[in-house]
């Protein structure tokens, strides 16, 4: 590719990642993508053929994100495996309540099925991640079946949090003690 037609695509999956940010995925149209790029609706399909292409590419970098910011919460993994896992699930809730409309994107079953730019491949380090922590934490249990229901527990929260059921019911003004209940029924008690 030359240079200009790499940048043009870089262009289009920035619009989209600020486009998501700012409006949510409803508004992640060829079309508006293109006017906000300053291009031809008909040029995105050059770059990605398919909606469902250009979706995925966007999506991608906010696994990107989601990942670099992981790394630095475990930090070079000083902390005890729960703790780590503690981190793990802040800055997952975190992410996912900073970055609604790119945390709807991300784990739309249709993208994550697609195939498209490897957005499972992309996916799976992060849960692997998971696993092992949890591996280290209940060595008695099947770690991936834990990791799964935490992560199931983690965006429930992340849901329910977002559109603001958890608050009403829970009357917590915070998500952390939620996240704290939620480490305790995966991985016991604290401290034990």
């Amino acid at each position: 590719m030359r240079e200009s037609e790499t940048g043009l695509r870089a262009r289009l999956v920035d619009v989209g990642v600020d486009l998501v940010a700012h409006e949510g995925v409803q508004a992640l149209t060829l079309r508006e993508i293109a006017r906000r790029a300053g291009v031809s609706h008909g040029a995105p399909r050059r770059h990605f053929p398919t909606h469902l292409e250009l979706l995925s590419a966007i999506a991608r970098r906010g696994f990107d994100e989601l990942a670099e910011r992981a790394t630095a919460a475990v930090g070079g993994g000083t902390g005890s495996p729960r703790e780590q896992v503690g981190a793990l699930g802040r800055v997952y809730l975190e992410f996912a309540l900073g970055n609604r409309g790119m945390y709807e994107l991300m784990f739309r079953h249709d993208l994550l099925e697609s195939g498209h730019l490897g957005l499972r491949d992309t996916s799976l380090p992060l849960f692997g991640r998971l696993v092992d922590l949890v591996g280290r934490v209940r060595p008695d249990a099947d770690a991936r079946l834990v990791a799964g229901a935490l992560w199931a527990n983690l965006h429930g929260i992340a849901q329910l949090w977002g559109w603001g059921s958890l608050q009403l019911a829970t009357g917590s003004p915070d998500f952390v003690p939620l996240l704290r209940e939620a480490l305790d029924a995966h991985l016991g008690p604290e401290g034990e």
